[in-house]
């Protein structure tokens, strides 16, 4: 039943809304209410409309993950939020940035290139699996950790291989030494409970497309207090306030010009979307899928994933490596083959995810989804493995 308040295709099993999520109809037809108002009269939206407006949506938004409005900006994805912290952070040559290699291959990127350009240092700690313990992967961490150690960019639920991180005890530590914490949290929003003022992160980026299915294209910057002053955007505009509010940190984010902010203006519908379901069931109910999927899938594969069996070390999302050997892509950027056999053959929508030189498939869990999808993922998969 709660199909039906999507839009996918009826011959379509889509498992992959940890990559792109979809859209609940209820939450599309806000943001097409809010596109229709800006083409009806874009001189009104623009001057008197949108900084209200957007301030609203802050407002839920921020209750939604434990902060107040004047400490996020709305951005389209975890992406350029992280691009502003790699343009705002004060790095000298010789400082260094922690990443680990369970890192979003685009944000690795972002620092390799920030790094070089200033003549600062990347360094990738190596977190070990299979994971036992929140003290093994802080050990493992922190042991990267020198004195020339200015930012950690860590996970809050990792892209590849769908592990929760401690985060909170990664800040505590870090606030100790003196260290900085950037969080990125794509897939962290509604999956996870986040609260913001209690984690106590210097920055946090976040894509709202996935777990919350808020509108493609809508995402948030947080910033810490102690660095709103000193931020600074990749994309320079006029940098104030269109209709004459009082100046703030995020006039250099909320005015690009005439983008269309009707995604932003929608969040607050899929918070409620969602609320309406119930948070915890809908963290039950997708864990649930997600850990008969693992089930599954070590069953078939006779591979093991890679965190404990806990709602602690994974969410709505489950990673399992796949059996050695396997067709491989036939160039680096390529589809993997059995992405798209499942995809060409049984429209299955689902990621191999290639991690440590090893090919992973990777389950994401929503609330369209059943008992069904896995059974013909099942049966796909033990005709082409």
């Amino acid at each position: 039943m709660l199909r039906d308040g999507w839009t996918i295709p009826d011959d379509v099993t889509y498992l992959n809304h940890g990559s792109f999520g979809l859209t609940p109809r209820d939450v599309l037809a806000v943001q097409q209410e809010w596109t229709q108002r800006l083409a009806a009269q874009p001189m009104n939206f623009y001057l008197r409309e949108m900084e209200p407006a957007l301030h609203a949506a802050a407002e839920v938004l921020a209750k939604f993950v434990g902060t107040k409005a004047r400490h996020l900006a709305f951005v389209d994805n975890a992406t350029v939020a992280m691009n502003i912290v790699a343009q705002s952070f004060p790095l000298a040559a010789g400082d260094e940035v922690l990443l680990n290699d369970h890192e979003y291959g685009a944000v690795q990127r972002i620092w390799r290139a920030t790094a070089t350009a200033l003549g600062a240092k990347v360094v990738t700690a190596q977190i070990p699996v299979p994971i036992t313990s929140a003290e093994q992967m802080l050990e493992t961490l922190f042991a990267a950790v020198t004195p020339r150690t200015r930012l950690i960019v860590v996970s809050h639920v990792t892209s590849p291989t769908a592990i929760v991180f401690p985060v909170r005890d990664i800040c505590q530590r870090a606030k100790q030494l003196g260290i900085a914490v950037c969080i990125d949290g794509p897939h962290a929003i509604a999956m996870r409970d986040v609260n913001l003022d209690q984690l106590g992160c210097d920055f946090y980026c976040a894509s709202l497309h996935k777990w919350l299915s808020a509108p493609l294209g809508t995402g948030f910057f947080y910033a810490a207090p102690k660095w709103q002053a000193k931020i600074k955007t990749p994309i320079v505009s006029w940098g104030r306030s269109v209709g004459g509010r009082p100046a703030s940190w995020q006039d250099e984010l909320n005015w690009l010009g005439t983008r269309n902010p009707a995604g932003f203006l929608a969040v607050p519908a899929a918070i409620r979307f969602l609320e309406n379901v119930g948070l915890v069931n809908f963290r039950h109910t997708t864990h649930e899928l997600a850990s008969e999927a693992r089930t599954m899938l070590e069953s078939l594969t006779g591979c093991t994933a890679y965190v404990p069996e806990s709602a602690d070390w994974y969410g709505s999302m489950i990673t399992v490596p796949l059996p050695e050997g396997g067709a491989q892509r036939t160039q680096p950027n390529a589809m993997d083959p059995l992405q798209q056999a499942l995809w060409d053959k049984d429209r299955i929508e689902i990621p191999i995810v290639d991690w440590h030189g090893r090919r992973h498939i990777r389950v994401s869990c929503h609330l369209y989804n059943t008992r069904d999808d896995l059974q013909r993922l099942e049966l796909a998969l033990r005709a082409r493995l």
